[in-house]
């Protein structure tokens, strides 16, 4: 009967995600949610700026703001990609919640153009069901606390001192502790060159573990741990070798304000880092895998004016110890961040604001870049 029930409202859910009328199967309560978000954003790269619809003109991502000779400095960008929305079921079956949830947005994509349309494909960000503790799809990390991140203008906001990864995964919860294994994928620099290597393979998925406490004046904190195999099997390359990391986080209210932050350190977290700011490792001349390691962290304070006006002060930065014998000067080494903004609700769904973010990034060959940006924001919350 639990089975039958359970296929029951899976049906319910696809149905009505079909467009047909199942409300009512499985005693299932469908959500839809998401929001509108329209941004326009004032751009001064220190050494030219990137191409139009280049990923650096989204958002800032750390690692791409180096320039590009013979573009100007100055430019100016209208977008509505950050815009997304989700559709949520949560059935009862026999007093357990089963839960599927799916979001999409229309960031990192350059299928569209400027010219006539903007027109551009949505992408999954969110595609999950949960049951009974156990949660097998696409969402968060479970080494990020995405819930701890500042509340900025830009798309990621502090993209340079948080994990941010969202992938495939299976994950278990029991009260506070949560366990997962995650989809493994490794970046390498190659040898003298530093060129990113990509490599899927390997049979062994990351492991995470995390804790999530409270303290009685209202604070939240996660505590995580990753294990991960770094592999490659390719081109002539066969090497694995062990990365591993840990992150701190949290959110303290302080009155009606909160302080947020994450700090995290590793070996070997590459991709998990700074939107890949760095890669895992580095092959020496052997095709030998050295781990490097890195640390990143932010801090973000958020006041509250009054009722309907907020500011959120972020520093965020990262640095990465590079073994430039093996992978030459060429590779990316330290990048910092930092954001001031203004929003302003009328009423809860509908926020204005203005950021201004400074951003500046480094190679170990003394190349480095700089991004000054403004932004104007217009968001409504279904």
């Amino acid at each position: 009967m639990k089975q039958a029930a359970i296929s029951l409202a899976l049906a319910g859910a696809l149905a009505s995600m079909a467009g047909t009328a199942a409300a009512e199967a499985g005693k299932t309560d469908f959500t839809f949610g998401g929001y509108i978000k329209a941004d326009v954003m004032f751009s001064d790269y220190s050494n030219g700026a990137p191409d139009s619809g280049d990923l650096s003109r989204q958002f800032y991502v750390p690692g791409t703001i180096y320039g590009k000779d013979g573009n100007g400095n100055q430019v100016v960008d209208f977008q509505a990609r950050e815009t997304r929305f989700n559709f949520k079921t949560a059935t009862d079956v026999d007093g357990h919640t089963l839960t599927g949830f799916i979001e999409l947005d229309f960031m990192t994509h350059t299928d569209g153009n400027e010219r006539v349309s903007n027109s551009y494909s949505p992408r999954i960000r969110h595609a999950y069901v949960s049951y009974d503790g156990w949660t097998a799809g696409q969402t968060w990390t479970t080494f990020q606390n995405a819930s701890a991140l500042p509340e900025n203008l830009d798309f990621v906001g502090a993209a340079d001192g948080t994990p941010f990864v969202r992938q495939a995964q299976v994950r278990y919860t029991s009260g506070a502790f949560q366990f997962a294994l995650e989809n493994p994928e490794t970046t390498l620099s190659a040898n003298q060159t530093g060129s990113r290597i990509t490599s899927g393979s390997g049979m062994i998925p990351d492991a995470v573990a995390r804790y999530n406490f409270k303290t009685e004046g209202g604070a939240s904190f996660s505590l995580s741990g990753i294990a991960r195999q770094l592999n490659v099997e390719q081109n002539g390359l066969d090497d694995s070798a062990l990365g591993y990391g840990a992150s701190f986080a949290g959110i303290i209210p302080v009155g009606k304000d909160d302080l947020r932050f994450t700090a995290t350190w590793g070996e070997g977290l590459g991709r998990y880092m700074a939107l890949n700011f760095a890669n895992a490792g580095t092959l020496d001349a052997n095709g030998n895998i050295e781990t490097l390691g890195s640390f990143g962290g932010f801090v973000s304070y958020r006041h509250w004016w009054n009722e309907q006006w907020r500011s959120s002060f972020t520093v965020s930065g990262m640095s990465v110890d590079n073994k430039v014998e093996y992978s030459g000067a060429k590779v990316n080494k330290d990048a910092m961040s930092a954001y001031v903004n203004l929003l302003y609700s009328p009423s809860k769904p509908l926020t204005f604001g203005v950021e201004y973010m400074y951003a500046t990034n480094s190679m170990e060959n003394g190349t480095d870049g700089d991004l000054n940006r403004v932004i104007f924001s217009a968001k409504y919350a279904l």
